[in-house]
């Protein structure tokens, strides 16, 4: 059985050639941002839900990008509005959110 009900694993990459990477599209905030709302909402932590930064996942085109564990669920986000949908569809209430899905 794993620690977690949900693991996110959020790219926070920023490269320093200029290449698209997530991190130039405020990932890092919109990581900082998920964790706190699941802490808001009761849900982090062990048997719950987890939230983690990531280093490249080779998927810069579609950036920025999480995926969620189990289920290897991999979403694409641009705002606080895609992560309240993301925490609220998927981890509360188990459905895949599939405008966001890549």
């Amino acid at each position: 059985m794993s620690h977690y009900q949900y693991h996110l694993f959020v790219c926070t990459n920023q490269r320093d050639d200029g290449c698209a990477c997530c991190g130039n599209h405020g990932a890092q905030a919109l990581r900082d941002y998920a964790k706190k709302r699941c802490k808001e909402l009761g849900i982090h932590g062990a048997g719950q839900v987890r939230v983690n930064s990531a280093g490249c996942m080779d998927r810069c085109d579609k950036g920025p990008v999480m995926v969620i564990y189990p289920g290897e669920t991999w979403y694409t986000f641009i705002d606080k509005e895609d992560i309240d949908e993301i925490i609220e569809q998927h981890l509360l209430k188990g459905k895949v959110v599939e405008r966001l899905k890549i």
